[in-house]
């Protein structure tokens, strides 16, 4: 498999896992683990900052792939499939759905560093 096709696999799953985490048939714990993966992969706060050449850039190579196997390991394979087949289907038709994923992803940082910032105030 090349590494274009991997990469697009990758993002395929990561979409699968965001629907997984919105499917009422996936378990407390594993939603919360994958909320945690697409934020992070959707984050532009990283472990390692991109900017880093090189570096930059594994932590996403590393940890998304790790989260989603743990989250993987949570989820019925069924249930998995299934969003990963409507990951395919979406992405097929269009991109609307990543980008208000992730505006949800830069709101949820915004709405942390506020309550950072209002905990530090005090």
């Amino acid at each position: 498999m090349r590494f274009r096709d991997r990469v697009a696999a990758l993002r395929r799953d990561t979409f699968a896992l965001y629907l997984c985490a919105r499917d009422s048939r996936v378990p407390l714990p594993a939603r919360l683990i994958g909320v945690a993966v697409v934020a992070y992969a959707l984050s532009p706060v990283d472990l390692i900052p991109d900017f880093i050449p090189v570096l930059g850039y594994v932590d996403d190579l590393f940890l998304v792939p790790a989260g989603l196997w743990l989250f993987r390991r949570f989820v019925p394979d069924a249930v998995f499939l299934e969003n990963r087949a409507r990951a395919a289907e979406r992405a097929a038709g269009g991109g609307r759905s990543a980008k208000v994923a992730a505006v949800v992803v830069v709101l949820t940082w915004l709405a942390f560093a506020a309550v950072v910032f209002l905990a530090v105030a005090k």
